[in-house]
C-alpha cells in the first residue's frame, strides 16, 4: 500500500500499486477508482509543452475532424442551436471549436499553453468540451469542479479520453506510455464523479463521456 499517496481526483488516501513499468508507477484509488501517476513522475511545464509541440492537429485535417466527430455528434444532439460553449484545452489546432462554430455555436477557447487567456474562465457556458485533456490534468478534482461550476443549469461537460478496462489491458495499453498522461479514468470513475456532482452520465462509444446538469 502506498500510504503517502493522495488521489488527485477525490483526495482519498490508501492508493494501491496498480501497475509499474520501467518509467513510472501507476496507483489506483480505492475510493473513486482513478488510476494515476504519482507527482514525482510529472514532467516540468517546459518538457510538457515540448511534447505537445510535437502534435500536428490541423484544423482542416479531415481525419482529425472525423476523430473529433465522435464527441461532436452526441454533444450537438443534446444542446440547443446557438448555444455558447468553451473548448477547454483546445491545443495548438482548435479544430473542435471550429467545427462547432461552423455549426452555428458560439465557442471560446482556452489552453494553458496555446490560448492562455484566463478571462474566458470567468464566464458561464451552456457546454464545455475537453477532448484528450483530462488525462493530462495534475489536479483533476479541482479542474473538473471548476469546469462544472462554469456550466449553466442543464449545461453539458463533454469529455473525450481513453478509459481503463482493467489491469491486464492496462499492461499493454499504449495510452499509458505518453509521459504527459498522468490520470486514467474508467467508467467506474466517471459514474462515481457523476454521483458526487448530481450529473447525468452517458457513455458514447469507447471514449466519449457526457456529463449533464
Amino acid at each position: 500500500m502506498m500510504d503517502s499517496a493522495q488521489c488527485p481526483l477525490c483526495s482519498a488516501t490508501g492508493a494501491l500499486l496498480f501497475f509499474t513499468d520501467k518509467r513510472r508507477d501507476y496507483l489506483r484509488c480505492p475510493h473513486c477508482a482513478l488510476v494515476y501517476v504519482p507527482p514525482v513522475f510529472y514532467l516540468s511545464a517546459a518538457a510538457e509543452r515540448a511534447e505537445y509541440d510535437k502534435h500536428e492537429n490541423n484544423v482542416e485535417d479531415p481525419g482529425y475532424r472525423q476523430f473529433l466527430s465522435r464527441l461532436f455528434v452526441p454533444l450537438t444532439e443534446c444542446i440547443s442551436p446557438g448555444s455558447c460553449g468553451l473548448d477547454f484545452g483546445c491545443g495548438p489546432g482548435p479544430a473542435l471549436a471550429q467545427m462547432l462554430r461552423e455549426a452555428g455555436y458560439q465557442v471560446a477557447i482556452y489552453d494553458p499553453f496555446y490560448a492562455p487567456d484566463t478571462s474566458v474562465l470567468e464566464h458561464s457556458y451552456d457546454f464545455i468540451t475537453a477532448t484528450e485533456v483530462v488525462e493530462h490534468m495534475h489536479k483533476p478534482g479541482e479542474d473538473l469542479s471548476r469546469l462544472w461550476g462554469m456550466l449553466d443549469s442543464a449545461g453539458v461537460l463533454a469529455v473525450m479520453t481513453k478509459m481503463v478496462l482493467g489491469r491486464d489491458a492496462f499492461s499493454s495499453w499504449h495510452y499509458k506510455n505518453d509521459s504527459t498522461h498522468v490520470c486514467f479514468f474508467s467508467r467506474e470513475t466517471w459514474l462515481w464523479w457523476g454521483a458526487q456532482n448530481d450529473a447525468k452520465v452517458s457513455f458514447h462509444g469507447a471514449d466519449v463521456i457526457l456529463l449533464q446538469k
